[in-house]
């Protein structure tokens, strides 16, 4: 088995006859970041922050309060 895709790199692309080809606002919009993991990364990074001025770390989950909450 060819692991450089040599058998099928050179074939022609297929083309719908039934759909139109998505323009390139709608492709990018695919790989736009999640809105709902929006400020995700601050509130991850705050956590971290608070979890590392502790002394007596236990395994409990302690998340901060936040405005949204």
């Amino acid at each position: 088995m060819n692991n450089d895709y040599s058998d099928i790199v050179h074939l022609p692309r297929r083309i719908s006859a039934k759909h139109q080809p998505m323009s390139i606002d709608s492709r990018a919009a695919q790989f736009a970041p999640y809105a709902a993991l929006v400020g995700h990364k601050d509130i991850v990074a705050q956590n971290e922050d608070h979890a590392s001025t502790k002394t007596d770390l236990d395994h409990t989950i302690e998340l901060i309060p936040t405005d949204e909450t």
